[in-house]
């Protein structure tokens, strides 16, 4: 679990590296201000979380056993793809329907940390 974490976290913060750049450049005269803050917003929670992934992965080398360590990893990925996802989908298409799942992702982000907290305590 500690290895699939730290490429997980590696990959995660890649991928935002990479997004961050492509909104800053390649975007920037395609979509409105309030798209690109959109956007942005995935970015900055994508990059959080890719870190928050490398926190996960040293709780877990304490603890590997933990059931709420692994509740965290999966919350934690799903939450990125969930909320950060949505926000890109909704920032490059307009579909405001897309709007409707960043809630949902926030909520996993959010439950991730607790799971993580959890997980550190019984350490």
């Amino acid at each position: 679990m500690v290895k699939f974490l730290c490429i997980a976290g590696s990959i995660n913060a890649c991928a935002a590296v990479a997004l961050g750049a492509f909104g800053a450049h390649g975007l920037k005269q395609r979509l409105s201000a309030e798209m690109i803050a959109v956007f942005q917003t995935g970015v900055q929670y994508h990059f959080y979380h890719a870190l928050g992934l490398f926190a996960v992965a040293f709780v877990a080398s304490r603890n590997p056993q933990s059931a709420l360590i692994q509740w965290s990893a999966w919350l934690m990925l799903g939450g990125i793809v969930l909320f950060s996802g949505s926000l890109y989908g909704l920032s490059l298409t307009n579909i405001r329907g897309l709007g409707a799942i960043t809630p949902i992702g926030g909520l996993a982000l959010l439950a991730s940390w607790l799971c993580l907290a959890g997980a550190a305590a019984n350490a």
